[in-house]
C-alpha cells in the first residue's frame, strides 16, 4: 500500500488546507493507503506525492489543485480503474 505525503508551507499557513486534504485522501482510499504524511515546509510550497512520485506541485501548476484533480491523480498511482463517483466529473 501507498503512503502520501503533503508539503505545505507554514509561513503562507497552509496546515489547514494540507490537512483537509489529507482527511479527504484517507476516507476515500482508506483500504489504498498505509497512511498520509504531512510534511511542513517554507517558501510556498505545497505538493502531493504518491511514494517518491510527485503527483502535483502548486509551483509547478501556479496554481492550488481542486480536490477531484487530487484524488484523480493519487488513485491513478494508488488504485487505477478505481471509480470516483461524482469526483470524476465528466468523461
Amino acid at each position: 500500500m501507498a503512503t502520501v505525503s503533503i508539503t505545505y508551507c507554514t509561513q503562507c499557513r497552509w496546515l489547514l488546507r494540507a490537512a483537509w486534504l489529507a482527511q479527504e485522501l484517507l476516507t476515500t482510499f482508506e483500504s489504498d493507503l498505509a497512511g498520509v504524511t504531512l510534511v511542513p515546509g517554507t517558501g510556498g510550497v505545497f505538493e502531493v506525492r504518491v511514494g517518491d512520485a510527485l503527483v502535483f506541485s502548486r509551483a509547478a501548476a501556479g496554481r492550488h489543485a481542486e480536490l477531484a484533480e487530487i484524488k484523480r491523480l493519487v488513485r491513478d498511482r494508488v488504485a487505477p480503474g478505481r471509480d470516483l463517483g461524482h469526483s470524476e466529473g465528466p468523461r
